[in-house]
């Protein structure tokens, strides 16, 4: 069965991750990784912390 076994060597050149709001962290959290993204702007960075505070100003105050 050995000289069945296949192996691959990849290089990874390009990344395209999806944002996930996280609605389980405390609200600063979230408001400081919105920031961060701004302050990044890249790409989608800008879209994404737009909707974010969007996101933050509609919902209730985080509750551990």
């Amino acid at each position: 069965m050995l000289p069945g076994i296949r192996g691959l060597r990849l290089q990874v050149t390009d990344v395209r991750a999806k944002s996930r709001y996280d609605d389980h962290k405390p609200v600063e959290q979230r408001a400081h990784d919105a920031d961060r993204l701004t302050e990044r702007g890249q790409n989608l960075d800008v879209p994404t912390a737009r909707q974010q505070r969007r996101r933050l100003d509609r919902l209730a105050p985080w509750k551990p």
